[in-house]
């Protein structure tokens, strides 16, 4: 049993005869009226912590009373801290009679003293420490069995920059940063309405890492929402130091290549999934957000299809849907067709693929698959530096190793070709996290055609497609509204295309909407 139990309870974990009447869970310490007492177990929980600051205080015109605050050097403003409550009570509260000090000291302060924008009062040492431990300040009366927690978090943050991996031509230049709270306040800027709702969880028993849910309170689907609620409440986990920790846990497949949740850092595409009837899922210490339900088609579009016209935004919605086709089945296509079907090729053109292939030593499974990883290697490394040196590697690395790879024989300049439209076509996706998906599914193609040839990709077609659609997220079929034609047509006019928005009158279908009208009905 551990210090503070003992300092509280007996050993088997009773109320010591010292202490209040009142009954509380053994799990939680109470606070005593002895400050000493409080500080004790504060410093021993706190043991070794050269970080954590203790300040005491004596207030009144005999200095009998005694106060300390407590907390967390780097986490708080300490210029809120001295004007909000240092100077409050070695100056003001110092100077006032015993006997106006003893008739209610602790309303005095709270009520007359602390400027303090945030506090709240706590039973428990154990909830002190949980808000130390988030950047508050404890302040313990001595003589009192509460202890005020006044809000003072001011830890240095990252500025306000646009995402670098969700970059627009056209539309905002803001994006989230590691704060919680100055994420939320970026969706508040473009939700001005009172049904938005936040609702705050804890998820982590060490990390206690702060979630927000977001969403519309008379437009979201109540089920999708408490669904969304229970899986995290269920989240049994030491720490959580990033959103992926979270997406894990609730999405509905772990072992399946497809994202079910979309994950993004601008805030405009929260807001905009929100205004959709979704949940925006905030974690702090981190700027991606999480966005509860995804469906296939959502990983297709980008913010951008919104803020520039309605055809150019069609093309590129249409260019993305190839794009997805060009990097999963190129590869396996070429090795297919020079493997096992080089009759469906004109003659002029397979005569000179055969050509071109003369000198190289590898079949084509081999051929493609060293250069793929190769492109794979070059991609990830690029990534690891940042800046010039990793664009430099990429287009030198790629350029010097392609050209030296045909010179040496070891590949044809076809296979080259087709392994950069391939690598291009996969950056044309707007989301990164599907991107990986059709990577990996690239070489798993490659083998089937590998394999079987043309039958080999059409088997892994339609297992793709079996898949998929078994695929859900929190309840919605993930390839809706593809796969309920009929039920929701108009779902279709932001889907493969968009057309202009006077047109889009009702929300997708992420549910049971409460409230479907994108638009109010037209006259016509």
């Amino acid at each position: 049993m551990s210090l503070l139990r003992r300092l509280i309870f007996g050993r088997k974990g009773k109320k010591n005869n010292n202490d209040d009447n009142n009954n509380y869970d053994d799990n939680r310490i109470p606070i005593s009226k002895n400050i000493d007492k409080n500080l004790d177990i504060l410093k021993e929980e706190f043991k070794d912590c050269d970080d954590i600051v203790y300040k005491e205080f004596l207030v009144g015109t005999d200095q009998s009373s005694r106060l300390a605050i407590a907390y967390v050097d780097g986490l708080i403003d300490k210029a809120l801290i001295t004007q909000n409550i240092t100077k409050a009570l070695m100056q003001e509260a110092r100077g006032r009679e015993p006997e106006n000090i003893k008739k209610g000291l602790y309303k005095l302060i709270k009520e007359g003293n602390l400027s303090a924008s945030e506090m709240e009062e706590v039973d428990f040492l154990t909830e002190c420490i949980d808000a130390m431990l988030s950047g508050d300040t404890v302040l313990l009366i001595d003589g009192y069995k509460k202890a005020i927690i006044v809000g003072s978090r001011g830890w240095h943050m990252r500025g306000i920059d646009e995402p670098e991996s969700e970059a627009l031509v056209r539309g905002p230049r803001d994006g989230f940063n590691e704060t919680l709270k100055i994420s939320i306040s970026s969706v508040r800027r473009r939700i001005k309405d009172t049904k938005l709702k936040v609702k705050y969880m804890k998820v982590g028993r060490r990390s206690k890492t702060d979630i927000a849910l977001l969403y519309i309170e008379d437009i979201i689907d109540k089920e999708v929402l408490e669904e969304v609620r229970s899986r995290i409440e269920k989240i049994d986990i030491d720490a959580v130091l990033d959103s992926a920790y979270i997406e894990e846990f609730i999405e509905d497949s772990n072992y399946s290549l497809f994202p079910q949740l979309e994950s993004t850092e601008r805030p405009d595409a929260v807001a905009a999934a929100i205004y959709e009837g979704r949940v925006g899922i905030l974690v702090d210490n981190t700027p991606f957000a999480l966005i509860a339900p995804a469906v296939f088609t959502t990983f297709f579009e980008s913010s951008e299809d919104y803020y520039e016209r309605w055809p150019l935004a069609a093309l590129m919605r249409i260019i993305r849907y190839a794009a997805a086709f060009i990097s999963i089945l190129t590869p396996a296509l070429y090795i297919a067709i020079t493997s096992f079907h080089p009759g469906i090729l004109p003659s002029d053109l397979a005569l000179y693929i055969a050509a071109t292939r003369l000198n190289v030593p590898f079949p084509s499974f081999i051929e493609a698959f060293m250069m793929q990883f190769t492109i794979e290697f070059l991609r990830e490394s690029g990534t690891r530096i940042s800046g010039p040196i990793g664009t430099t590697i990429g287009v030198v690395g790629g350029l010097v190793i392609g050209q030296a790879a045909v010179e040496a024989g070891i590949v044809s300049p076809l296979m080259v070709i087709i392994v950069a439209i391939t690598t291009i076509a996969s950056f044309a996706l707007p989301n990164y996290t599907f991107s990986i998906a059709t990577r990996i599914l690239t070489f798993a193609f490659m083998v089937l055609a590998a394999s079987f040839g043309f039958y080999g990709i059409m088997i892994g077609l339609i297992v793709m497609g079996t898949h998929l659609c078994n695929l859900s997220s929190f309840g919605i079929p993930y390839t809706s509204p593809i796969s309920v034609l009929g039920k929701f047509n108009d779902d279709l006019k932001d889907t493969f295309i968009r057309v202009p928005l006077p047109r889009m009158r009702y929300r997708p279908h992420y549910g049971k909407l409460k409230d479907e009208d994108l638009q109010p009905p037209s006259d016509e």
